[in-house]
């Protein structure tokens, strides 16, 4: 087991033998072979108050989830990449409702499916352009390949849309792919999860003239002091690496991704903003701390308060169920709204679990997840690494929990 706290729990408002039961359900989960390993942190009143990592992060070496462990974090990456926009939009390149083709013109008449086949789709014209805010929200009609629920899908997969870690083109290249495709649904009708936020990476690259991951890095990750995040692990990290694995139906564990070689161990072509990077518990506890403090951490400012707040807002008219068949997300959607890169808790009784109107959170791919409770001054991240996300109900079992340990 690995621990680090800042504070006596008590000190903050958190009971310690309620706390204990965290440290017992993350034993058991390792101990029933459910999760090879997993860490749980989290802030509350600007300290860390709780910190344990527990089981391996790659069975096959016997190397141990630790603190410092590091892990493929995948859409945990998209509020990073938000943030980077709003940057600009702070900066008064753009507004959040012009189009989209304003920076990239590949996006000037689309078409949205109405039916045929991979051979042959239909389709008619979109009713009014993609705009910035459609691409932060989740509602510009674009989606994911590897959902494999609709047309859209199938057809993105065949004609190599794909932000993914093992993607050889460029940026620039697969998102001129992507305009080429049918939309799902007309922008702003529908919440879809999907590429947008990919998108938005291409975007900030065209608005600043510059490449994406250098922005990312230089304008977010280094100045919050996030030591260990990036697009992948240079070698003098990569014995940090933790490995993926698959839940089978048998119950049993198996390998994904190896922790040596993998992807993630090389610079990529492409640098996903929407899924692409690495990240330790430590350093997404500074991002979240940086969004509890409205845009500043440690003496820097990157963002206003008043531009926090509207992303910390629902931007949707009702919750993500109102806006669409659920499909795929890293989120419930009764009861649960969406901001500007993150979901926005709109009703803990409508979502049936313990939390906080305006609470904003959001996972990734291999079951990490993050939430942030201004009104409790909290914060909580969850790594482990296993695919897919909803293998489990962890996340839901990790909120329950932590929202017992408050006593204060």
């Amino acid at each position: 087991m690995d621990s680090i706290t800042d504070i006596d729990p008590r000190a903050v408002g958190l009971c310690p033998d309620r706390l204990e039961r965290i440290d017992g359900w993350m034993r058991r989960l390792v101990a029933d072979g459910r999760l090879a390993g997993l860490s749980v942190a989290f802030l509350r009143g600007g300290k860390t108050a709780f910190f344990r990592a527990h089981g391996l992060a790659d069975i096959g070496r016997q190397k141990p989830f630790a603190a410092d462990t590091i892990v493929r974090i995948y859409s945990m990456t998209k509020p990073l990449t938000s943030v980077a926009v709003m940057m600009l939009y702070e900066e008064g390149r753009f507004q959040l409702d012009d189009p989209v083709t304003r920076f990239l013109p590949e996006f000037g008449d689309m078409r949205v499916l109405t039916g045929g086949s991979r051979a042959k789709w239909d389709s008619e014209p979109a009713r009014r352009p993609i705009t910035i805010r459609d691409l932060l929200t989740h509602t510009s009609g674009l989606t994911y390949g590897f959902m494999e629920a609709t047309l859209v899908d199938a057809l993105y997969r065949s004609s190599g849309v794909d932000f993914g870690e093992k993607q050889e083109a460029s940026l620039a290249e697969v998102v001129r792919r992507l305009s080429e495709m049918p939309l799902l649904a007309q922008p702003g009708s529908e919440w879809n999860y999907s590429v947008g936020t990919d998108v938005l990476g291409h975007l900030v690259a065209a608005v600043s003239g510059r490449d994406f991951a250098d922005v990312l890095r230089e304008r977010v990750i280094a100045p919050l002091g996030m030591v260990d995040t990036d697009f992948f692990v240079p070698a003098h990290k990569a014995s940090r690496l933790a490995a993926t694995y698959s839940l089978y139906r048998d119950r049993s564990l198996k390998l994904y991704d190896d922790a040596e070689g993998g992807p993630f161990t090389r610079p990529p072509a492409l640098a996903s903003g929407g899924g692409g990077l690495v990240s330790t518990a430590a350093d997404y506890l500074r991002f979240c701390r940086f969004i509890l403090n409205r845009g500043e951490l440690d003496g820097v400012r990157l963002l206003g308060r008043k531009t926090v707040d509207l992303m910390c807002m629902n931007h949707l008219p009702g919750d993500l169920a109102a806006m669409g068949q659920p499909r795929f997300s890293e989120s419930s959607y009764t009861g649960i709204g969406f901001g500007l890169g993150f979901s926005v808790m709109l009703d803990p009784a409508r979502a049936q679990i313990l939390g906080t109107p305006g609470e904003v959170a959001w996972g990734g791919l291999a079951s990490t997840s993050f939430w942030i409770d201004p009104a409790e001054d909290l914060a909580v991240v969850m790594l482990a690494q296993l695919i897919p996300s909803s293998a489990l109900p962890i996340r839901r079992e990790l909120r329950v929990l932590t929202y017992a340990a408050l006593v204060d």
